[in-house]
C-alpha cells in the first residue's frame, strides 16, 4: 500500500510540474495543449516523457523553449530521477534526441538549427505577450468588481494580494499575473504599483481604455494561434477532443470570438 501511495504521489507531482510548462507562444500549459503524449514513471523511479508538436515543421526554437521547460520541470521533481525526453514526428527530432542522449543542452542542440535567431530575445518576446495577456484578464476582472479605473491603477501589490476576484479561473488568473509581474520586476515591493506597462511605466487612468485595446490585440493574436495549433494537431492525429468554450478558426473568421478572459457576469 505504501508503495502504491508513493507511486500515485509521484505521478501527481510529475503531471503538476509538466503542467507548469507553457507553450511560449500561447501562454497555455503544454499538458492542456496535448503536447505531452506520455509521461511515465518506471519501476526504478526514472521518468520517460514523449513530446509531440502539432506539425512536422513547428519552429525548432519553439520546440527548444518548451523542451527546456520540460527539462527544468523534471529537474525539480522531489525524488531527483534520471529521465529521458523524446521528441517525435518533428523535422529535427533525430538531431534533438541524439543531442539529448549525448548530454547536450538545448541551447547547444539548437545552435546549429536556429540560424541567426536569438533564443533569448525570442523568449523575452513571448514573456512580454504572456505578461500582457494575463494583465488584461485581471484588469477586466477588477472592472467587473465595479472598481473605478483610478482605484484599479492605484492598487499596490499589498492591496492586490488581498483583493478578491472570485474562485476558480478568476483566482488562477490573479495568481498567474502576479507571477508574471514578479518575474518581470523581481524587486517589486508590497507598496509598489501592481499595474504597469511591460517597460515599467505607470498607466494613467484616462488612458486605460486605449491600453486595454492594445492588450486585447495581443490576446486575440495568441488565441488565434492557439486555435490554429489545436486544429492542426487534431487534423494530424485525430485524437484531440474539442474543448467546450474554446474558439475555433471559424470563430475568428466570423469575428465572434468571446472574451474568454473576462469573468462571467
Amino acid at each position: 500500500m505504501a508503495t502504491a501511495s508513493v507511486s500515485g504521489s509521484r505521478e501527481k507531482e510529475l503531471w503538476r510540474r509538466l503542467g507548469e510548462v507553457n507553450d511560449p507562444e500561447l501562454d497555455e500549459p503544454i499538458t492542456e495543449m496535448g503536447f505531452v503524449e506520455q509521461a511515465e514513471i518506471r519501476g526504478d523511479g526514472s521518468v520517460e516523457v514523449d513530446f509531440r508538436l502539432p506539425t512536422y515543421w513547428c519552429s525548432p526554437n519553439f520546440a527548444c523553449l518548451m523542451l527546456d521547460g520540460v527539462r527544468k520541470a523534471l529537474d525539480q521533481l522531489s525524488w531527483s530521477p534520471a529521465y529521458r525526453v523524446r521528441l517525435h514526428d518533428h523535422m529535427f527530432a533525430e538531431e534533438v534526441n541524439r543531442g539529448i542522449e549525448d548530454g547536450k543542452t538545448f541551447g547547444d542542440i539548437f545552435a546549429g538549427l536556429a540560424g541567426d535567431e536569438d533564443i533569448g530575445a525570442l523568449r523575452e518576446t513571448f514573456n512580454m505577450k504572456a505578461f500582457k495577456r494575463r494583465q488584461e484578464a485581471v484588469l477586466l476582472a477588477l472592472r467587473k468588481q465595479r472598481l473605478t479605473d483610478r482605484e484599479i491603477l492605484g492598487m499596490d501589490l499589498a492591496a492586490y494580494d488581498v483583493a478578491r476576484l472570485g474562485s476558480g479561473d478568476a483566482a488562477s488568473r490573479k495568481a498567474r499575473y502576479r507571477a508574471a509581474l514578479v518575474e518581470r520586476f523581481p524587486a517589486r515591493k508590497q507598496g509598489d504599483a501592481v499595474f504597469v506597462t511591460w517597460e515599467g511605466r505607470q498607466i494613467p487612468s484616462e488612458a486605460l481604455d486605449a491600453y486595454l485595446a492594445e492588450l486585447r490585440a495581443v490576446r486575440i493574436n495568441m488565441e488565434f494561434n492557439g486555435a490554429l495549433c489545436r486544429g492542426l494537431k487534431q487534423a494530424r492525429y485525430k485524437e484531440l477532443d474539442v474543448i467546450d468554450g474554446e474558439p475555433t478558426l471559424v470563430d475568428f473568421i466570423m469575428d465572434r470570438v468571446p472574451e474568454r478572459n473576462a469573468p462571467a457576469t
